[in-house]
């Protein structure tokens, strides 16, 4: 008895010990493939096909038979393709994002004989395991692997998974990768993805003051930073895919979600970040040449009631002596909340025009909104002319109806050709009417106040939209629900797995040849981006400027984007810097968020600090809410004082974020950077998220919490020098951090070592301060004899809508110098130097910082003649205060700041500058 009783009792723990293990696992979703035949083409991709081992119904059938496509598409870039070998799926359309197209798949089912498991190319590798199959990318130059698909054992994810509305793949990473990207969402934590934190990529309008949820972007992108024995390599990988997703990052593995589409990866070898996102821009496309007059300061708010209002902004910002290049507009400007068109009555077409022609006087701009849906009514002209032309999303063969500003909304079909041809000619229209200088498209999500389907009551009437709190008569009820709207996995959208279709055009809505919403969701907002760029590129020739909201893969090479709805807090301003360095990344670099907050009221010590940072934002605007007080920047005194002080700074600084600008149209290199860019060796730097880099060497360090007047900034190795007093010097000896003083008006940037800036005198608008003389800042190390810097200068007309060489219309200056044997030069190569020498551009002083002295007089010579008699070149010394002697070294030598004035050396000629140094 006592036996049986043991008996029983071991088996009833075993069961329990069993089921306890059951329920630990992981749900078995699919079984894998096998790789059957693989064979290479005649361009030197791997073809193969894979058969499902045994079908799975959890989220639906697998797909029996894939089809699988390998190419080395360029030295450092590989692609895997993965889709059903029978049947066509939805991919990102390759008409808006131009890139190679696999061959179509075959059906073949005949197993080959499999020799062979490495596919090599330049730098990387592709592996593969047949059965289960599963692959690896590994660097060639040191075996190193970037990804890799075989389940690792420990169950947290399963082999490859491929349903109809499921997709599942997963890599290994080492306790070494640092990740960054996979956005758009608001990061608590910092630029440096964290793990076991939600990543959900679907569009959303979601503010960005919702931590950790989906936005307004989808960017399934990420770039992985590996350190080992203070060595970085650094890597990046896409997939290429617009439906839904939860990414799991658990640290030691990652794993893709996917509700439908295909597997569509790039992998980019790197192995700097630079040239991940060189790489990654080279596919997707370069960032969008911008206007000069954008990186100026941009005033904006939703509640300008009348053009009174927005004519007494100006006015007032001239007369505060704070920078103003643009003035925008949000909806108050139309006629009941309907895209181009104008208010008769606050905003009469006239006085309208009479105000343009008076700030373009001036070289200031003007940029109004305009979002997506468009109101349904009988005597709207854009409303008619689309509806004739057949240009809306259909729900069982109707225009589909929403709700948004206007009341009752259809929204336009930009995958459809003839929709893109009627929205070009409503821009068109619209410029003819009132002559804008950008558009800011918005609610591109698309964002709808409705979920489900809407309706007019019959015998009702709806009115024009009254006001921001606009809610139309419509009536929405729920639609019949279908696999497009309630898929089997639901990802976590809003942070809650809401229906997908929420707040959003219904999924199973119906674009051109029957694409469902649910797969092209995520890609509207790039829609209407491209549709938008192709009318204002038709308009006067010049340059078009777009601020969108809703981004995908491929947005920066078309417009700007700025971070959405923040809140006036001291954790938003710390968010807005991971937002803006992540979508350097993304190659979106002209990206900003609306400084002081968007809503509610900030505090006015808030204000300070924010347009102190905002200053250094590639876009920099201010933008507030309909309710919020008004936060013009002259509104209080500090603030206009730390604002004339910061945009002052940002005016000086126009031609070097203009190159920048340059340089991230040719090779996708971000403006604003994490500081880790310039020293990926540095673990340390990788989690940095309260500093960031403007091009490779200027350092911004802002003021992010109340009541502050010291910060702990961390310096890489190296000397910096104060930008806003280029006396004062720090100088780190390693990666460390110095107490600095930040008083309320103040904001720290520091200038590195081995650098030439090129800067102009500034002014308040950027018309003018681009024609001022310039000043060469040259930086060797504190106490340096030996020594080399280099900086860059591109110039052009910016009316034109390429940013190029060789048009006649532009310049480029390479600027050296070099210290050695007591002489010290400073030179410069020009590339098409006809531009800057008509526009008369002149350099007046250079600054050299970091030699311990002069000795003797200075020689110029200019290509074609003397730059200025070298007796009245004004040499002056000064001493350079370092932060902390101590920090500096024993026995360091004390440096100088030498100045040359009285130049007059043409920017676009060749010239060579010569002087002894005092060696002491």
């Amino acid at each position: 008895m006592i036996s049986s009783l043991r008996s029983l009792l071991y088996l009833a723990v075993v069961l329990v010990i069993l089921a306890c293990i059951e329920a630990a696992a992981p749900t078995q979703i699919g079984n894998g493939y096998r790789l059957i035949s693989v064979d290479k083409t005649s361009d030197g991709a791997l073809i193969g096909h894979l058969q499902v081992n045994r079908k799975n119904n959890i989220y639906g059938p697998d797909i029996p038979l894939l089809h699988l496509y390998v190419k080395h598409e360029t030295n450092d870039r590989l692609r895997v393709h993965i889709t059903d070998a029978q049947h066509q799926r939805w991919e990102v359309p390759y008409n808006l994002l131009p890139r190679q197209q696999p061959p179509t798949p075959s059906k073949q089912t005949t197993q080959t004989s499999i020799t062979s498991t490495e596919f090599a190319g330049n730098e990387l590798i592709f592996t593969y395991t047949p059965n289960p199959f599963s692959f690896s990318i590994t660097r060639k130059s040191n075996g190193e692997t970037l990804f890799n698909s075989t389940p690792d054992g420990s169950n947290t994810y399963t082999s490859l998974v491929f349903k109809d509305q499921y997709l599942e793949i997963s890599t290994q990473l080492p306790k070494t990768a640092s990740l960054y990207g996979l956005g758009e969402n608001t990061q608590p934590h910092g630029i440096k993805l964290y793990p076991n934190d939600p990543y959900t990529l679907w569009t959303t309008d979601q503010s960005a003051i919702n931590l950790n949820m989906d936005l307004y972007g989808s960017h399934p992108v990420y770039m992985d930073v590996r350190n080992v024995g203070g060595e970085a390599n650094v890597h990046g990988v896409l997939l290429l895919n617009s439906d839904g997703m939860d990414v799991v990052y658990r640290g030691t593995s990652l794993t893709y979600k996917v509700i439908g589409g295909v597997f569509d990866f790039y992998f980019f070898a790197g192995p700097s970040p630079l040239a991940v996102v060189d790489q990654y821009t080279q596919l997707v496309g370069r960032p969008a040449p911008m206007p000069y007059w954008s990186l100026g300061f941009h005033q904006c708010r939703w509640g300008y009631h009348n053009l009174s209002v927005v004519e007494d902004v100006v006015e007032n910002y001239k007369k505060a002596e704070i920078p103003l290049d643009v003035i925008w507009n949000d909806d108050d400007h139309m006629d009941g909340h309907k895209d181009f068109t104008l208010n008769s009555k606050n905003y009469p077409h006239p006085k309208l025009i009479n105000f343009l022609n008076k700030i373009h006087s001036r070289g200031m701009k003007y940029i109004v909104i305009i979002d997506p849906g468009i109101g349904v009514n009988s005597s709207y002209g854009t409303y008619q002319r689309g509806l004739a032309n057949d240009v809306f999303i259909k729900y069982e063969g109707k225009p589909y109806l929403a709700q948004v500003w206007p009341g009752p909304v259809n929204f336009p079909d930009f995958l459809n050709p003839k929709t893109v041809t009627w929205w070009v000619d409503e821009i068109r229209r619209f410029h003819e009417l009132v002559p804008v200088d950008g558009l800011w498209i918005d609610m591109n999500e698309a964002s709808n106040f409705c979920s489900g389907l809407c309706s007019i009551p019959k015998g009702k009437q709806c009115p024009s939209g009254t006001g921001p709190g606009w809610i139309c008569c419509l009536e929405c009820k729920n639609i019949t629900k279908t696999r497009w709207d309630e898929p089997p996995y639901k990802i976590n959208a809003s942070g809650t797995q809401v229906p997908i279709g929420y707040k959003t055009i219904a999924t199973s809505a119906v674009h051109y040849n029957g694409v469902r919403e649910y797969d092209a969701h995520s890609i509207y907002g790039f829609s209407q981006t491209i549709a938008t760029h192709k009318g204002l590129q038709g308009l006067q020739g010049k340059r078009p400027f777009i601020l969108t909201r809703s981004t995908f893969v491929g947005s920066g090479h078309y417009a700007a984007h700025w971070t959405g709805d923040n809140k006036g807090t001291w954790d938003d301003l710390k968010y807005s810097i991971s937002t803006m360095l992540n979508f350097g990344i993304f190659g979106i670099p002209m990206v900003g968020s609306d400084i002081c907050g968007f809503y509610p009221a900030p505090t006015e010590e808030l204000c300070n600090r924010w347009i102190e940072l905002g200053a250094f934002y590639p876009f920099s605007r201010d933008h507030a809410n309909y309710y919020s007080p008004r936060q013009e920047l002259y509104q209080w005194k500090s603030v206009a004082k730390s604002a004339k002080n910061a945009l002052g700074m940002r005016y000086k600084l126009l031609p070097y974020l203009y190159t920048l600008t340059y340089e991230a149209h040719t090779t996708g290199a971000p403006i604003a950077r994490p500081v880790f860019f310039s020293f990926p060796n540095i673990a340390k730097l990788y989690e940095l998220s309260t500093q960031f880099l403007l091009g490779s060497s200027l350092m911004v360090s802002p003021v992010l919490d109340k009541h502050q007047t010291k910060i702990s900034v961390m310096f890489p190795p190296g000397t910096w020098y104060n930008l806003f007093d280029l006396s004062r010097v720090v100088v780190a000896k390693e990666t460390e951090s110095f107490s600095m003083d930040a008083p309320l008006h103040v904001i720290n940037v520091h200038l590195y070592q081995n650098t030439i800036l090129p800067m102009q005198r500034g002014g308040l608008i950027s018309k003018e301060a681009k024609t001022t003389p310039f000043t060469l800042i040259v930086t060797f190390p504190a106490g340096a004899t030996e020594g080399e810097a280099k900086g860059k200068l591109y110039i052009d007309n910016d009316e034109l809508p390429e940013m190029q060489l060789g048009n006649g219309q532009s310049s480029y200056v390479e600027f050296s110098a070099k210290a050695e044997n007591g002489l010290v030069k400073v030179w410069s190569n020009v590339e098409e130097g006809k531009f800057a020498i008509e526009k008369g551009l002149v350099i007046e002083k250079v600054t050299v910082l970091g030699l311990t002295g002069v000795r003797g007089g200075v020689a110029v010579e200019v290509e074609g003649g003397a730059g200025g008699d070298v007796l009245t070149v004004e040499l002056v010394e000064t001493d350079h205060l370092f932060f902390d002697e101590m920090k500096v070294g024993k026995g360091s030598k004390k440096s100088k700041m030498v100045e040359v004035k009285g130049l007059e050396i043409p920017v676009g000629k060749k010239f060579m500058m010569t002087w002894k140094m005092a060696i002491v």
